[in-house]
Protein backbone atom coordinates (compact mmCIF):
# COMPACT_ATOMS: atom_id res chain seq x y z
CA UNK A 1 0.00 0.00 0.00
CA UNK A 2 2.34 2.34 0.83
CA UNK A 3 4.33 1.50 -2.25
CA UNK A 4 1.46 2.33 -4.16
CA UNK A 5 1.15 5.97 -2.54
CA UNK A 6 4.36 6.55 -3.25
CA UNK A 7 4.24 5.62 -6.27
CA UNK A 8 1.03 8.07 -7.65
CA UNK A 9 2.53 10.89 -5.21
CA UNK A 10 5.70 10.88 -7.68
CA UNK A 11 3.57 10.72 -10.59
CA UNK A 12 1.44 13.32 -9.38
CA UNK A 13 4.99 15.46 -9.02
CA UNK A 14 6.35 14.55 -12.15
CA UNK A 15 3.03 15.94 -13.92
CA UNK A 16 3.05 19.37 -11.79
CA UNK A 17 6.50 19.82 -12.55
CA UNK A 18 6.19 18.65 -16.48
CA UNK A 19 3.33 21.49 -16.85
CA UNK A 20 5.59 23.95 -14.73
CA UNK A 21 8.11 23.68 -17.52
CA UNK A 22 5.71 23.59 -20.43
CA UNK A 23 3.93 27.51 -19.56
CA UNK A 24 7.22 29.46 -20.58
CA UNK A 25 8.05 27.72 -23.45
CA UNK A 26 4.43 28.48 -24.58
CA UNK A 27 4.59 32.08 -23.72
CA UNK A 28 7.44 32.39 -26.02
CA UNK A 29 6.11 30.88 -28.45
CA UNK A 30 3.50 33.19 -28.30
CA UNK A 31 5.59 36.06 -28.28
CA UNK A 32 7.58 35.11 -30.75
CA UNK A 33 4.24 34.91 -33.22
CA UNK A 34 3.24 37.81 -31.75
CA UNK A 35 6.69 40.19 -32.67
CA UNK A 36 5.82 38.52 -36.75
CA UNK A 37 2.88 41.15 -36.60
CA UNK A 38 0.29 38.18 -37.11
CA UNK A 39 -2.41 39.30 -39.35
CA UNK A 40 -5.36 39.34 -37.00
CA UNK A 41 -8.42 41.12 -35.65
CA UNK A 42 -8.08 43.61 -33.22
CA UNK A 43 -10.42 41.21 -31.04
CA UNK A 44 -8.65 38.56 -31.99
CA UNK A 45 -5.40 40.14 -31.23
CA UNK A 46 -6.71 41.33 -27.84
CA UNK A 47 -8.04 37.92 -26.89
CA UNK A 48 -4.74 36.29 -27.74
CA UNK A 49 -2.99 38.76 -25.23
CA UNK A 50 -5.39 38.83 -22.71
CA UNK A 51 -5.01 34.86 -22.82
CA UNK A 52 -1.22 34.89 -22.74
CA UNK A 53 -1.73 37.35 -19.76
CA UNK A 54 -3.92 35.03 -17.90
CA UNK A 55 -1.57 31.86 -18.34
CA UNK A 56 1.27 34.10 -17.31
CA UNK A 57 -0.81 35.04 -14.28
CA UNK A 58 -1.90 31.30 -13.38
CA UNK A 59 2.36 30.08 -14.01
CA UNK A 60 3.05 32.19 -11.23
CA UNK A 61 0.15 31.75 -8.88
CA UNK A 62 1.33 27.59 -9.35
CA UNK A 63 -1.97 26.92 -11.46
CA UNK A 64 -0.39 25.53 -14.20
CA UNK A 65 -3.18 23.52 -15.83
CA UNK A 66 -5.37 26.32 -16.21
CA UNK A 67 -2.16 28.37 -17.76
CA UNK A 68 -1.76 25.87 -20.40
CA UNK A 69 -5.16 25.75 -20.94
CA UNK A 70 -4.77 29.59 -21.41
CA UNK A 71 -1.77 29.46 -23.44
CA UNK A 72 -3.01 26.69 -25.67
CA UNK A 73 -6.17 29.01 -26.76
CA UNK A 74 -3.79 31.95 -27.70
CA UNK A 75 -1.58 29.35 -29.37
CA UNK A 76 -4.93 28.12 -31.20
CA UNK A 77 -5.53 31.83 -32.30
CA UNK A 78 -2.27 32.23 -33.90
CA UNK A 79 -2.14 29.19 -35.60
CA UNK A 80 0.34 27.40 -33.73
CA UNK A 81 1.15 23.53 -33.74
CA UNK A 82 3.55 22.30 -31.67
Amino acid sequence: MKRMLAIAAAALFATTTAFAFHCPKDMKEIDDALAKNPKLTATQMKEVKDLRAKGEEFHKAGKHQESVDSLGKAKKILDIKT
